[in-house]
Formats: structure tokens, C-alpha cells, sequence
């Protein structure tokens, strides 16, 4: 009976540090025990289960059990299917000459988690019985791999009509899918929901942009008092906070994670501090890097990219090398963030010389992004010839972005050449996107070629090209009050339009110029003035010097990037104001304090 208690105690020990992922001290109690069982063995093949990389350990462990039960077969199923060794495990199955359901669920779990649906099928059919977990891969890896039509089919066959996961299944197939109104439909009739449920829909909003429909949502589900959010949750709701710059109901969450006792989990941590910084609150979010006892490669990434979208490149770059005493081992979105601060403060020399590191030193491979980052970098820098040489010799096909990028800086640089190649490329990767002849048509406007400029708006009109409303829009006091160019709705208006009466003669006293060259209308340079006036960053600026005690700092953001005529007239604004103004567009943060701004007019 003593040994009897023993084995079972060690059995317990060994579970217990496998379940913990410790293999090693599993490994330690195992090779120590003087008598050991088949629950022994099994438990100590369960941790290579879970570990990548271990299939041969896992076979030569498997040899050597005296008497392998159903359990250590379907163990074994596990790890070739983890290792994505689906031949070995098909060969392992149709061995095995006793299969329990359990058998058939590990052999479906794993062809559905590679997206081998058409086996997975073959598999289900042939399911001598099948349970709830069976109904809940196969919906499940259909739903996963985008067939929504085969996971609605077994939907609709499960039996068991009130099987909150598959519902879950559904719904989160379906907003992949971007169908959020049949994700809603589905969420509405569910007949029981769980934390699960909330949390897929509101993942859903946000990843769809419409982060505006998942912070509604997420407020309903506070109401369910058995609906208790998790860190899952309060991530989400951070991205649908850091998407709207919804600063406010942002701090809220940070009050809720420290009543849930949330506040030290990492990946609510690392949600606030992304929050923070893209809501224009950098103090605050390095306040929550420092406190953040374990950092993680996600958490570091968090902290050099804020530094970097706010300007701060010297800073993102020391806090890179402190990343790297640590030993943290950079990744490729590290080197996003890195190659961004290089780009945003100007430093040339050292992005290529990151850019050339990447392979050579860390063993990271340059995507997409990174050269993205270096086009944009050459660009500013004026080398648009070295950018395009760049471009030409990606070993993929480029993102549209960077013709984009090229076609910006050949505005500033006024380069025709570059302009008519970057736009024919951006029309051939995107047919039906503006961009192209929106961009060309301001680089033509910008050398005064209105002709031409009439000649690329004809072709929008005559290939039915929809260009996107420029916005800017402030929030105060929880609400959100969004201006376009020229806008006619907002209540306020006509207190606005004195405000900036007002300021312009002001900013004009201490050496403002208006900047014709960004207003692209051919009309007299009056007109141009007063358009220019009338552009969404000005509006909402006002709107929320009107509305505001004298020192309030304005947070205004935008959703394209910031006008150059716009980005001056802040920094007069802030000088005759006497405020703080901080404006997001699509690629950085721009601090203007009494005259000038944090990207040093490097942008």
C-alpha cells in the first residue's frame, strides 16, 4: 500500500509540472521513482505532447512503456499531429487496434488545426460515434479556414442545439469572414452565452473596424454581472479604444483592470500602455512600462514603438539596446518599431545599418514592412532614386504603400519621373483605390500643371474612383465631434468659423503664411485661403479652443496624414494660445508646444 501511495503521489508530481510546462522537473520525478505505472508514463508523454520539437524524444519515451493503453496511443496521436507530422499520425491511427472517441477527436483536432478540412471531413464521416467535442472541431476548422458554408451545413446537423461552443464557433467564423451582421444575428439568438461569446463579438467589432459598435457592446456586457471580463476582454477593448483615440473610456478600463485585479497581468498591461500611446499619452504609458515587472518581447515592442510614433527616435533607440541587455531577443515587428523611430527622427545612416543587421545579426528575416520603413526612409531623406533601385530589387512583390510613399515625397521633391512611375504602379496593385490619382493629381497642383491635375480627376470620374473624406475629429467630455474640409453640420459652426477669423489675423501678426500650394483647387489665392482655413485639423482645433479652459491640451486626430498648411498653422496656434496640441494622423504624433513641434519639421 506505501508504494501503492508513492506512485500515485509521484504520478501527481509529474502531472502537476507538465500541466506548468516545467518537462524538466517532470523528467527529474519520473527517472526517480523506484516503481512507475502506465498513468506514469502517460503523464510524463503528455508534456511532450505540448512541447514543439520533441517528436523523437516522444517516440523513443513511447518504446519503452511496458504496456501502452489507449491513452498513450492517443498521446502519441498528439505529438505527430503537433509536429504537423500527419502521415506518421495517420499511420499510428490506422494502427491502433483500440480507438475511443477521444482516438478520432485527436486525429479530427489535428487535421482541422492545419487547415486539412477535406480530411477532416473524410475523418467525421467515418466517425463510428461522435460527441460534443467531435460537432465542435469539425464547425470549428471550417470556420477557421473560411468555408462557412460546410461549418453552417454541421452547424445545423449538431445535435446538440444549446452547445454554447459551437454558437462561439459561428460567430467568430463569420466576423473572420467580415459578415458582422450575421455574427450579430447569430450572438442575438444564442440560447445561453458565456464570457467566450461577449468576447468573439467584441474581438470581431474591433478587427472589422468598428471599434465604435465593440465599445457598445462591451459597455452591455458590463451590465451581465456572471459576465465577468478577462484579460481577452480588456485587451480588446483597449485596440477598440486605441483605434478611436478614446482616451477617456481608456482610462476607465485601467480603473476597471485594477478593481478586476487585473492591473499585473502582462497582456493587459502591455494593452494599457499601446492605449496610452496612441491616445497621445506617452507619460502615462512609460509610468506602466516601468511598472510592468516581466516585460516580454510584446511589451519592449510596445514601448520602442510608442517612443517612435511620437518622434522620439533617440529614445526608442536606447530603449532597443536596454531590450537587448536584458537578453530579449528581437523580433520582426521589433524591427518595425526600430526602423520607424530611424525614420521619424531622420537617421539615415543608422536604419540602413539596422535594416542590414536584421539577417545577418538576429537571424530575422526583412518583410514587407521593414522595406516599407526604408523606403519611407530613403524618401525623406530625398534619396527617391535609391528608394525606387530599393523597391525594384524587393524579393517579393511591393505593397502598394510604398509607391505611395514615393508618390508623397514626389510632391515635396517635385519629381515628375518618379511621380508618373510610383502612380502607374499604385493603379496596377490597386485598381480602384484613389490614392494613385489623388496623390498624382497633388504633385501635378504642386508644380501649378492644372491641366493635368483636370486630366487625372476626368479619369476618376470616368472609372467610377471614389476618393475617401479627409476627417479630423476631438474628443471631449466622452463625446466625439468629427470635422471634414469645409464642413456645413457641425451645430458650432458659426462660432468656430469666428475662432479662426480671429486667430488667423493673430498668427498672421507673428509671421504665419498661409501655404497655397496645399489647397488643390485652381481659384483665386483668396479663395485658397479661406479653404485652406476651412480644412478638418483647423476646425477641430478651434472647436476644442472654444470648448476647453484656457490650458487644456487638445489631442485632435486625423485620418489620413496631417496637411503640411495644417501642421504650420499648429504650431502658430500653440504659440499664441498658450496650449499644448497634440495631432494624430496616419503615420505619427505631432507635439506643438509655444511654436514648434516634436518632429523638428522632419516629417
Amino acid at each position: 500500500m506505501g508504494l501503492q501511495h508513492t506512485v500515485h503521489a509521484s504520478n501527481k508530481a509529474v502531472a502537476a509540472y507538465v500541466r506548468n510546462g516545467d518537462l524538466r522537473s517532470a523528467l527529474k520525478v519520473f527517472n526517480a521513482m523506484p516503481r512507475r505505472n502506465t498513468v506514469s508514463w502517460n503523464s510524463l508523454l503528455a508534456g511532450y505532447s505540448k512541447k514543439h520539437g520533441r517528436l523523437d524524444e516522444a517516440l523513443r519515451l513511447f518504446a519503452r512503456i511496458p504496456r501502452p493503453d489507449v491513452v498513450s496511443y492517443n498521446t502519441l496521436l498528439s505529438c505527430h499531429l503537433l509536429n504537423a507530422d500527419l502521415r506518421g499520425a495517420r499511420r499510428l491511427f490506422d494502427a491502433m487496434t483500440l480507438k475511443d472517441v477521444a482516438s478520432w477527436n485527436t486525429m479530427l483536432s489535428g487535421f482541422s488545426r492545419i487547415g486539412a478540412m477535406h480530411e477532416a471531413r473524410q475523418l467525421f464521416s467515418a466517425m463510428p460515434q461522435k460527441n460534443n467535442v467531435s460537432w465542435n472541431v469539425i464547425v470549428s476548422g471550417f470556420a477557421r479556414a473560411g468555408d462557412m458554408d460546410s461549418a453552417e451545413e454541421h452547424f445545423r446537423r449538431a445535435p446538440d442545439k444549446n452547445d454554447v461552443v459551437l454558437w462561439t464557433a459561428m460567430i467568430s467564423g463569420y466576423m473572420d469572414a467580415g459578415n458582422i451582421d450575421k455574427a450579430r444575428e447569430l450572438f442575438d439568438a444564442m440560447p445561453t452565452r458565456n464570457l467566450v461569446s461577449w468576447n468573439a463579438m467584441l474581438a470581431g467589432y474591433v478587427k472589422n473596424n468598428r471599434a465604435e459598435d465593440g465599445l457598445k457592446h462591451f459597455r452591455k456586457m458590463l451590465v451581465f454581472p456572471v459576465v465577468i471580463p478577462n484579460p481577452s476582454t480588456l485587451s480588446s477593448a483597449l485596440l477598440g479604444c486605441s483605434n478611436l483615440s478614446a482616451l477617456a473610456l481608456g482610462k476607465q478600463i485601467h480603473q476597471l483592470a485594477h478593481k478586476l485585479s487585473l492591473i499585473l497581468d502582462s497582456t493587459v498591461g502591455t494593452s494599457l500602455m499601446s492605449m496610452y500611446c496612441k491616445c497621445g499619452e506617452l507619460d502615462d504609458a512609460c509610468v506602466l512600462f516601468d511598472g510592468i515587472q516581466t516585460k516580454d518581447v510584446v511589451t519592449w515592442n510596445a514601448m520602442v514603438s510608442g517612443y517612435a510614433q511620437h518622434g522620439h527616435g533617440v529614445k526608442a533607440i536606447e530603449l532597443f539596446d536596454a531590450m537587448k541587455l536584458e537578453g530579449v531577443e528581437p523580433n520582426s515587428i521589433t524591427f518595425v518599431a526600430v526602423l520607424t523611430a530611424c525614420n521619424h527622427a531622420g537617421l539615415l545612416e543608422l536604419g540602413i545599418q539596422y535594416f542590414e543587421s536584421m539577417k545577418k545579426e538576429y537571424g530575422v528575416e526583412p518583410e514587407s514592412d521593414h522595406y516599407s520603413c526604408m523606403v519611407d526612409l530613403l524618401c525623406r531623406a530625398g534619396s527617391l532614386g535609391k528608394a525606387v533601385d530599393l523597391i525594384l530589387s524587393m524579393p517579393f512583390k511591393p505593397h502598394p504603400a510604398v509607391f505611395g510613399t514615393l508618390l508623397g515625397a514626389c510632391r515635396i521633391h517635385k519629381s515628375l519621373e518618379f511621380a508618373e512611375f510610383a502612380a502607374h504602379r499604385l493603379v496596377e496593385s490597386e485598381p480602384q483605390s484613389a490614392r494613385a490619382y489623388v496623390q498624382l493629381a497633388n504633385v501635378y497642383a504642386s508644380m501649378n500643371k492644372w491641366g493635368d491635375v483636370s486630366r487625372v480627376r476626368k479619369s476618376m470620374k470616368q472609372n467610377d474612383i471614389v476618393k475617401m473624406p479627409g476627417y479630423s475629429w476631438i474628443e471631449l467630455r466622452g463625446t466625439f465631434h468629427e470635422f471634414r474640409s469645409g464642413d456645413r453640420i457641425h451645430p458650432q459652426l458659426d462660432l468656430i468659423h469666428q475662432k479662426l477669423s480671429e486667430v488667423e489675423k493673430r498668427m498672421k501678426a507673428v509671421g504665419y503664411v498661409p501655404d497655397l500650394s496645399f489647397d488643390l483647387h485652381d481659384v483665386g489665392e483668396d479663395q485658397k485661403e479661406l479653404m485652406l482655413m476651412r480644412h478638418s485639423e483647423k476646425l477641430a482645433i478651434a472647436f476644442g479652443l472654444i470648448s476647453t479652459l484656457q490650458g487644456t491640451t487638445l489631442r485632435v486626430f486625423k485620418n489620413l496624414r496631417v496637411c503640411g498648411d495644417c501642421h504650420n498653422a499648429a504650431k502658430f496656434l500653440s504659440l499664441i494660445e498658450k496650449r499644448d496640441i497634440i495631432l494624430r494622423d496616419t503615420t505619427r504624433f505631432h507635439h506643438f508646444s509655444n511654436g514648434k513641434c516634436s518632429c523638428g519639421d522632419y516629417w
